[in-house]
């Protein structure tokens, strides 16, 4: 009986002493953040050969991991302010999707310790020295025979700055960084050698999914991490259209791509580097506008609606479209916020996003609204009209002529394909 006792105790405290091998993410509470922290940093390695169990990098002795291979692609991934304390929600999606996505060296920069403060200005000055230390670490790969080639870095918010400035210490010789949301405060405005710049690496791409960055806990600030994460699924691809603003986006006039072809428009999120080679006659930053839906996997199947109309009179309106199938399932898109005018014998495009995409449209309808609530109702006579999938662009444009839309009445029809009338 003490024999076996003695065996069952042993086998315990080798479980136990297993578990702690394996260092997780520091996790804080917002009574950390009320006293502040001081800065310390860990990098976290998974591989295909340890996805559930981390390795602690050793900051002065990087050659002595043993799952670190310098042969394969090294992504970092590194977070931003931490008000609360508490580890990123979205981490272990980001773990489980680029691991599942690429046999790749998956870095976590945990700088938990150092993000985590109500002080947010304590957390920009940490940024210059969390890339410090990372400096150190990249140069030890470096010399166990990694190439700055194939470095990338995923930042978010504060964490996109960090990646900047190890760009900058290495002159812009990183394959890539991705910025997710790059802070505002503390950076809009200020030089490129004090925030995320394009020149900080060799492939600069950055979401932004909140304009307004003095409002950090609205969701939008977190939003740019699910897109990204949503083009790791590859359920599909979120397209976006090259434009010199938003405006001109929605009015229509950036969504052919020409520059882009044979590869069509670029893509947001981990796939977007497969288009670099495309951008590389645009001689300053390229801005390239996109919708989403409000739900994983956020995607719009998008539509390019082109109207000639034919009243002598100018007419400001919204047309809403809905496409349907041959079963009566019916697709309606997303109305834009901004009235069109339409001119005589003038093309009007208009940008239409649908939630969800019907592959053979059996008929289409239109509604024409001035939404003046005074007045007797308009009317748009419409010269001809066409109707051309962006996501799919080998359909077939889809067209009708010679019709009226009443205010306020929606128009159901048969489209015919373009080609039939030769245009």
């Amino acid at each position: 009986m003490l024999k076996l006792c003695f065996f069952l105790c042993l086998i315990y405290w080798v479980r136990s002493d297993e578990e702690e091998k394996c260092p997780e993410f520091t996790d804080l509470n917002l009574g950390d953040a009320l006293s502040g922290t001081e800065l310390h940093v860990q990098l976290l390695l998974f591989t295909r050969e340890n996805r559930d169990c981390a390795e602690r990098l050793i900051e002065h002795n990087v050659s002595a991991s043993e799952y670190l291979n310098t042969n394969k692609k090294i992504v970092f991934v590194i977070h931003g302010f931490r008000p609360t304390g508490s580890p990123p929600a979205w981490l272990g999606d980001m773990k489980k999707l680029l691991l599942s996505s690429e046999d790749i060296n998956l870095i976590i920069v945990d700088w938990n310790r150092g993000a985590t403060t109500v002080n947010y200005k304590t957390a920009v000055e940490n940024c210059r020295k969390v890339a410090e230390i990372l400096k150190n670490y990249i140069d030890q790969m470096l010399v166990g025979g990694a190439s700055l080639d194939s470095l990338y870095m995923i930042g978010v918010s504060l964490g996109a700055h960090v990646a900047g400035f190890v760009g900058q210490k290495y002159k812009g010789k990183l394959a890539r960084i991705t910025g997710l949301d790059p802070a505002g405060p503390s950076f809009t405005g200020e030089p490129p050698e004090h925030r995320l710049d394009p020149t900080d690496a060799q492939f600069v791409d950055v979401i932004h999914s909140d304009i307004d960055g003095l409002q950090y806990f609205k969701c939008d600030h977190q939003r740019s991490v699910f897109l990204f994460l949503s083009s790791l699924k590859n359920k599909c691809d979120i397209i976006a259209y090259p434009c010199d603003s938003y405006l001109d986006y929605k009015r229509g006039k950036c969504v052919d791509c020409d520059a882009f072809q044979p590869m069509s428009c670029p893509v947001v999120g981990y796939h977007a580097d497969r288009w670099k080679k495309l951008l590389i006659p645009y001689s300053s930053p390229t801005k390239a506008y996109f919708d989403t839906s409000d739900k994983d996997p956020f995607c719009m199947y998008n539509y390019l609606l082109d109207i000639t109309t034919w009243n002598k009179s100018m007419r400001r309106g919204f047309i809403r479209v809905k496409i349907i199938d041959n079963a009566g399932n019916a697709v309606e898109a997303q109305m834009n916020s901004e009235a069109s005018t339409f001119q005589q014998y003038k093309r009007v495009k208009i940008l239409t996003g649908f939630y969800q995409d019907i592959e053979k449209i059996a008929k289409i309808s239109l509604t024409f609204s001035t939404k003046t609530l005074i007045g007797p109702n308009k009317k748009l006579r419409i010269l001809q009209m066409k109707l051309k999938s962006l996501n799919k662009p080998k359909r077939l444009q889809l067209c009708r002529y010679d019709f009226v839309l009443m205010e306020n009445t929606e128009v159901t029809f048969k489209p015919i394909p373009c080609s039939e009338r030769g245009t």
